[in-house]
């Protein structure tokens, strides 16, 4: 045997500290940390970049107020236009209220007789008047008269006959609704309602009318409307 043909042997064994370690597979993969600690605390984003919502709830609460002083001025113009006298005619959802003249009134010249009722006009005033009569005689205001037209609320056509206590509530709102003037202090009035039978509002017949009238005849010389 040639024992030069054999290598001689290391000096000290191979140097194993600075290869790596081969895991083995078999015992599975490496359990995960427990926890993990941030070399660097988060910061929160910059001031700059947050969103600053004040302006947007002063404008909400800007047009929440606008809306209510609108609302407030709504309700106030209605409730200004529906106070009796206002105008001359009122319309609601069964008719028109009407309180002032409307010229030109009945036709000239007067006096004017056989007036039907359905032709009177406000501020009409009547010569021995009435209300059952089925003409009457128009005159001038300032001759002597028993009566004057000072209100009608006006149905719409489409309404069915109300009844009688009806009608002769709403002929008392117009007659409430009525506006004088100072020469009705000077006389003695009364309040006088008329109103359409169920035979004349078949007929068409939708007004009730409210009156100033004297017990004691024409004594009545002068308008008693403002």
């Amino acid at each position: 045997m040639n024992h030069q043909d054999i290598p001689p042997k290391p000096a000290s064994p191979p140097r194993t500290g600075s290869l790596p370690k081969i895991q083995n597979r078999a015992a599975g993969p490496a359990p995960a940390p427990e926890s993990v600690t941030w070399s660097q605390p988060r910061q929160d984003p910059a001031p700059e970049k947050r969103v600053n919502r004040r302006p947007a709830f002063w404008k909400a609460f800007l047009v929440v107020v606008i809306l209510a002083v609108a609302g407030s001025l709504v309700w106030l113009a209605v409730w200004l236009n529906s106070a009796p006298g206002n105008d001359a005619a009122k319309g609601d959802a069964a008719g028109v209220l009407q309180t002032a003249v409307t010229p030109p009134a009945t036709p000239q010249p007067l006096p004017r007789e056989g007036v039907a009722p359905a032709a009177y006009a406000i501020g009409d005033c009547f010569k021995d008047f009435d209300p059952q009569a089925l003409t009457t005689t128009v005159v001038p205001c300032d001759t002597g008269h028993s009566a004057q037209l000072v209100a009608t609320f006006r149905y719409a056509d489409s309404t069915g006959y109300p009844g009688v206590e009806p009608l002769k509530a709403k002929a008392l709102e117009a007659c409430q609704a009525a506006k004088l003037g100072p020469a009705a202090k000077q006389f003695q009035l009364n309040y006088q309602r008329s109103f359409p039978s169920s035979t004349s509002w078949e007929s068409g017949d939708r007004r009730v009318d409210c009156y100033v009238t004297a017990d004691a005849g024409n004594v009545i010389t002068a308008s008693v409307l403002p």
